[in-house]
């Protein structure tokens, strides 16, 4: 009977009643309800109401290849037929997570050796914390324990790599972070640089800071470093000239791990396979997920190297690596995977995040360059994103308690834009499918641009603000 009674309620209501959402306020979806989208090609999604949008955040970064890839559909059905399910625990294996696997290491970056599957990134950097751990242990050093983030970067939202994150909206709630898990400075050059200094010096002042830390807390206690090679929820924030160069060498004279995570900007967002080949970097450890099936289907990766796994394959007590989870390299989530991969690399997804995303900024920075809010347009690839400043010359900050981030996400999706609006600073970001074309790009911004246009107009009626004289 209770399905039948909830036949007669609207989709909207049912969620209401039924689902709590991520990063969603919970009383006030209570009382707006859900945004329900029912279907999507390439670019686009369509709504339950038939409103169809341009989707310029592959959702959340992740449905790279695009919308209604039925190519992937098929591997996923295919599988499910064929062999939908067996775990991965104490050695077993299939066919579809071995030749990913072996996949995988033929795209990362030489040194990299061993991968192990779970379903989210918040799982892989929760893996690659307990694998630093346990290196370290097996080392002879089991008091290297303290984990060091960057103040507002993401890892995820298990406890472990909440503590890792860097967003006092993820702590306060809930106590965190643990102890031992540290944070040092967020590495944002537009902000935090200095009047003449330059990005190298900047970049050098930040790998001091990080040595200042590590040298305070005693480096015999730091096990690992965790970064975004570009920071997502800092709205696209890539290194300045010369910033992981002098945070490497700081990690290498501490005897600290370096974690890459690549969760975002993995499988092409960059324009290269991952961010490692574009900024030269040498982790201990990666974490990869999103972009590894485009979100057709949940999984992620833990990635070790080579140094790592010889300390793992010369234990002489065999100590069993208790960890893992019941759906961990799911055949389906695999054969999905595979698929994936096959579009990526059939199409030259790779290519084309690269040549579309230089032309995508090149236009922000033509048409909107010059916009009297406008302060900053950074990032790379197809990992792009905006700042808005009170006054371009003084880069004096908008109020943030106008909210004018989520006020302009509001706009974009009164154009049929989706982007992604940001708590604590004025931001927005674009992060499409790698199959973006030129023309669609032309579209997305102007699309943006009157989006744009309508938040100035507004904030001049207001009061709150009027351009430099």
């Amino acid at each position: 009977m209770a399905t039948n009674a909830a036949t007669n309620i609207n989709l909207e209501q049912m969620d209401v009643d039924a689902t709590i959402h991520a990063f969603t306020s919970l009383s006030e979806h209570a009382e707006i309800g859900p945004h329900i989208m029912a279907s999507g090609d390439g670019i686009y999604l369509t709504d339950n109401k038939g409103d169809t949008y341009i989707d310029a955040m592959a959702a959340l970064f992740c449905v790279n290849v695009g919308y209604g890839r039925s190519e992937i559909a098929d591997a996923i059905s295919e599988q499910a037929h064929k062999f939908a399910f067996f775990h991965t625990f104490a050695g077993n294996a299939h066919d579809q997570q071995i030749r990913l696997g072996e996949r995988l290491l033929s795209i990362l970056p030489g040194h990299m050796s061993k991968v192990m599957f779970a379903s989210s990134g918040s799982e892989a950097n929760e893996a690659n914390v307990k694998l630093a751990w346990m290196y370290q242990h097996l080392r002879g050093k089991p008091e290297k324990r303290k984990i060091i983030g960057r103040d507002m970067g993401y890892h995820g939202v298990t406890t472990i790599a909440a503590s890792m994150s860097g967003l006092p909206l993820m702590h306060e709630p809930f106590g965190l972070p643990l102890p031992g898990f540290l944070h040092t400075d967020k590495g944002h050059y537009f902000w935090e640089g200095r009047p003449g200094e330059s990005e190298r010096d900047y970049s050098k002042r930040m790998a001091a800071n990080l040595g200042v830390l590590i040298e305070a807390e005693g480096p015999e206690t730091v096990c690992a470093f965790i970064a975004e090679p570009v920071m997502g929820a800092s709205a696209c924030v890539a290194p300045a000239e010369g910033y992981f160069e002098e945070i490497q060498k700081v990690l290498k004279k501490h005897d600290v791990l370096f974690i890459a995570d690549e969760v975002i900007t993995g499988f092409g967002r960059l324009g290269t396979w991952f961010a490692c080949d574009k900024y030269d970097l040498t982790p201990d450890l990666m974490t990869l997920s999103k972009g590894i099936t485009s979100a057709y289907v949940p999984l992620s990766a833990s990635v070790i190297s080579e140094e790592m796994w010889q300390v793992f394959a010369d234990d002489p007590d065999k100590t069993l690596f208790t960890h893992g989870h019941t759906a961990s390299g799911h055949p389906i989530a695999c054969a999905a995977a595979n698929a994936n991969l096959d579009l990526m690399e059939g199409e030259d997804l790779v290519g084309n995040a690269a040549r579309v995303g230089d032309y995508f900024k090149a236009q922000l920075n033509e048409r909107l360059g010059e916009h009297p809010l406008m302060g900053e347009i950074r990032g790379d690839g197809l990992m792009l994103a905006i700042e808005l400043v009170a006054n371009k010359e003084t880069k004096e900050e908008l109020n943030v308690e106008w909210d004018c981030s989520h006020r302009l996400f509001d706009l974009c999706l009164e154009e049929k834009l989706i982007s992604r609006g940001y708590f604590g600073h004025n931001s927005s970001s674009f992060a499409p499918p790698l199959s973006i074309t030129r023309d669609e790009v032309d579209e997305v911004i102007t699309r943006f641009t009157r989006a744009l246009d309508k938040l100035t107009d507004e904030l001049v009626r207001e009061g709150r603000w009027k351009p430099a004289a």
